[in-house]
């Protein structure tokens, strides 16, 4: 029997993967997918979390490969207005090589991603959780951490609601594309008093991440995204001659929901990062709140299951396992979830004060980082 079942091989799962593999905790982690992504998706990794990576050392890495000291250039109505640097500390990283680098570093501790397993079903018992996978196997743990997105199983298979509010339609469309004659040097962002556009240079590529509201057809219907769309909006917004994109390597969607679950432990299983809220993108906070749920639910499940060890070579095998840590588990969801509820208001409240502060020329993203109001960003409470 593993110690612990991570479901789910992004950026969450796999700081979790590497808490435990590193306090030697064995650790299995599945994901449904058949192959890793190379999609730029989340794109920043706060102080905290290099702090958190720092821990099994990976921080240097990330900091070489990122862009620390991001200059946010802003247009508006295709005028050149002003630069700025990024608001925060930080940097910035696209999310497939954060978890490239995330799965290198659990490789060094002797665990593997096992692609191609899709949890099914759960059960559990007072010893442990049965996995039951897509394939028919089955995989017993004495804990899982369900770390499998916002539209997980885990949290749908342990009868957990996921209230809130969500759009009923797309307000983004994002994507990888590449556009030759671009300045890589700074994150362009191309605002009209109807809209806008960014383009963010991923490091290490040649790629920019593209964001932009969906077209519509004449009936009002939106359009999938493509690159014959992303070109449109480009000329639209931007306007900037002989700029021709190509290559999209990702195509994708996003639309606003605000929701989380009111309990991140059930029994034996446990919750983490979208697998239990979901937010706003305004001030990069969803992949780096994950992965600080990682931190916290990592340390707690190995000072646990070192208190169960303990307790089962004094008790004996007649006595194995009992209450030992179960208290001290108890307060993941203490720390976590209050976390989780703030982190929602939050970055609706700066979602809807970048959306109107960026129809001023000179304003951009940076908007939506900081709201005045706050005396600190959402994260596990440190000061």
């Amino acid at each position: 029997m593993t110690d612990v079942l991570i479901v789910g091989a992004g950026p969450t799962g796999l700081t979790l993967a590497c808490e435990l593999a590193r306090d030697g905790v064995t650790v299995r982690v599945v994901d449904r997918r058949t192959a890793h992504h190379r999609e730029s998706r989340g794109k920043t990794l706060t102080e905290r979390s290099l702090e958190i990576f720092e821990a099994f050392g990976l921080a240097g890495a990330v900091r070489a490969e990122g862009t620390s000291h991001q200059i946010y250039r802003k247009y508006f109505d295709g005028e050149h207005i002003n630069d700025s640097p990024a608001p925060m500390p930080g940097v910035f990283l696209g999310q497939w090589r954060a978890e490239e680098l995330l799965r290198e570093r659990l490789a060094a501790y002797g665990v593997t991603v096992e692609l191609g397993s899709e949890v099914v079903d759960l059960d559990q018992d007072a010893d442990g959780v049965s996995a039951t996978l897509g394939d028919g196997r089955l995989i017993r743990a004495r804990y899982l951490a369900g770390c499998d997105g916002g539209r997980s199983t885990v949290r749908e298979r342990l009868g957990l609601a996921f209230e809130g509010t969500g759009d009923r339609t797309d307000v983004m469309v994002c994507g990888d594309v590449e556009a030759e004659g671009l300045s890589r040097e700074v994150w362009h962002q191309w605002f009209t008093p109807d809209g806008g556009l960014l383009l963010w240079p991923i490091p290490g590529t040649s790629a920019f991440q593209l964001q932009a509201p969906p077209e519509v057809d004449e009936h009002g219907a939106q359009l999938p995204p493509s690159l014959e769309g992303f070109q449109r909006l480009f000329d639209r917004f931007a306007g900037v001659p002989g700029v021709r994109l190509r290559n999209a390597s990702w195509l994708s969607t996003w639309r606003v929901n605000v929701r989380m679950v009111d309990r991140m432990r059930v029994g034996r299983a446990f919750l983490a990062g979208d697998a239990a809220h979901v937010h706003p993108v305004a001030g990069g906070l969803g992949m780096n709140t994950g992965i600080e749920d990682a931190h916290v639910l990592g340390q707690l499940l190995a000072r646990a299951l070192g208190e169960q060890e303990a307790g089962e070579q004094e008790a004996g095998e007649q006595e194995a396992g009992g209450e030992a840590g179960e208290e001290l588990l108890d307060g993941y969801q203490a720390q976590r979830l209050p976390v989780a509820a703030r982190t929602l208001r939050v970055t609706s409240e700066r979602l809807a004060h970048v959306m109107a502060a960026v129809k001023e020329p000179g304003v951009g993203t940076e908007a939506g980082a900081v709201l005045p109001t706050e005396t600190r960003a959402a994260g596990d409470g440190r000061r």
